[in-house]
């Protein structure tokens, strides 16, 4: 009997965790937007009247990555300076920043770590704003916090977070927007529209066969789609423990370039907009190089690659990181089966994380 089948026959219910909380996105979309989305609107409004001057945003693993989301939010929709905090800097090194008239978001799944809350409350003691954005309005990080906004995700099983990550990229969206009193409209399809793709799984498990025994993976993309690689790495390294590095296309043509050739997958998410735009040069070096390019893109990006998925199209470009992330859940997901894993427990993680 192979190592794969052995697993198999250990594990018959392996994978069945995440698959379903895969599925629930849609609901939790829905959710977010019928229930939470008056009182992130409320929060948002207190806030904006005490006119934060710049925001710093705190967070680890896949929350770290849905706050580099909303940093581009802030930047590009408010046009207010943004950044990712160094939590070492007050937890471990005892510096005291001035945060007076800065607004400080903490973004946490579980709202448990215990770094987040030191953090959190030497950001407050300093003078911050202070916002915890999490899926448990009773953890210790919600109660440090001046504000807080449940994401309303539900109790989240599976070691790799799948629906907590796009609550949280709603409830940020709706949250900037509310900062300005914009209007979220373009939101209002996403539950409808990530049903839709997670009813293409199929096609997903068709494209997981060519990295089944792939060494190595690059994932790119700019603007409003390079959270979404950083995230799709992430999920692929934790349940398949594939190396997956995620660049900025920019970043990618300063050097690293060079290790890509036409046996070395590349994954390019190219959002419609600029930030697409902006990836066009990339990709143009990476199909001259011949590498194997998987686009999860419109169909256009999609028919110039070796093989793709694409995406609804029609989305406001600040808001298609709540789908694009779906399809590379998937991808994960049916890559980690192929390879005979088990995507709902992978070795050496934990959900709530504790560092300093």
């Amino acid at each position: 009997m192979s190592a794969t089948d052995d697993r198999d026959v250990l594990a018959p219910d392996r994978g069945t965790i995440m698959s379903a909380e895969m599925a629930e996105q849609p609901a939790v979309l829905r959710r977010i937007l019928a229930e939470g989305a008056p009182s992130i609107r409320a929060v948002a409004a207190e806030i904006a009247a005490r006119n934060p001057r710049f925001v710093l945003l705190t967070a680890r693993g896949t929350s770290d990555n849905a706050a580099l989301y909303a940093k581009y939010l802030i930047e590009v929709l408010l046009g207010k300076p943004a950044g990712l905090t160094s939590m070492s800097t007050t937890t471990a090194y005892g510096a005291e920043p001035d945060l007076r008239d800065c607004l400080v978001i903490t973004v946490s799944q579980s709202g448990g770590s215990p770094d987040l809350v030191a953090s959190t409350e030497a950001a407050r003691k300093a003078g911050a704003i202070t916002l915890a954005v999490t899926n448990n309005a009773d953890s210790a990080l919600a109660a440090v916090s001046e504000f807080h906004i449940d994401v309303l995700a539900g109790p989240e099983k599976a070691l790799p977070a799948t629906k907590t990550y796009t609550a949280e990229l709603l409830a940020l969206y709706l949250f900037v927007e509310g900062l300005r009193g914009g209007d979220t409209s373009p939101a209002d399809l996403l539950p409808a529209l990530a049903r839709d793709v997670l009813d293409r799984r199929d096609e997903v498990a068709e494209l997981a066969q060519r990295y089944r025994f792939a060494q190595r993976l690059v994932i790119t993309s700019r603007g409003y789609g390079y959270p979404t690689a950083r995230e799709a790495a992430l999920k692929i390294m934790e349940t398949s423990y594939i190396p997956a590095q995620p660049f900025s296309g920019a970043d990618l043509l300063h050097g690293p370039l060079a290790m890509v050739d036409n046996v070395s997958p590349v994954i390019a998410v190219v959002p419609d907009g600029k930030g697409g735009d902006a990836l066009q040069p990339v990709l143009e070096r990476l199909r001259g190089r011949g590498a194997d390019l998987m686009v999860i893109g419109n169909a256009d990006q999609v028919g110039r690659a070796s093989a793709g998925f694409v995406l609804p199209e029609g989305v406001a470009e600040e808001v298609q990181p709540i789908l694009e992330i779906i399809p590379l859940q998937l991808l994960a997901y049916e890559v980690t089966m192929a390879r005979g894993l088990d995507p709902d427990a992978p070795r050496a993680l934990a959900k709530v994380t504790e560092t300093r």
